[in-house]
């Protein structure tokens, strides 16, 4: 007695099921990779923003300040609302890949604006 299975009627049936859930798996891992890219673009933006509101509450220049702490391709708002600074920084996020459309992630920061001589600046 050898101990072999004789061939059966589930013969390649592990090649079929590895080609059907090789996909979903790329799928779900690239999904994972985004979220991840979402999450730390996003932990970038409200660094810039904070950095933007808080030089702008100085006095400085808030876009330029926000500008080089954010990351490639964002754009950094700064509003002067009374005695409040409010930066905002939006940046956008590759979905899966370069050719869908890209996700835009945003933060706001807003800091009080300081007393003192020189005029705030956006």
């Amino acid at each position: 007695m050898t101990g072999r299975r004789p061939a059966g009627r589930d013969r390649g049936s592990f090649t079929a099921e590895m080609a059907a859930g090789l996909p979903a798996l790329v799928l779900l891992l690239l999904a994972g990779l985004t979220a991840v890219n979402a999450v730390s673009t996003r932990a970038a933006c409200l660094d810039a923003a904070r950095e933007a509101a808080l030089a702008a509450s100085r006095g400085e220049q808030g876009s330029t300040a926000g500008s080089r702490q954010a990351p490639v391709g964002a754009e950094v708002d700064v509003v002067f609302d009374g005695e409040r600074v409010r930066a905002t920084v939006r940046a956008p996020v590759r979905a899966l890949g370069a050719n869908l459309p890209a996700v835009t992630v945003e933060a706001t920061a807003v800091a009080a604006v300081e007393p003192g001589p020189p005029e705030p600046q956006p």
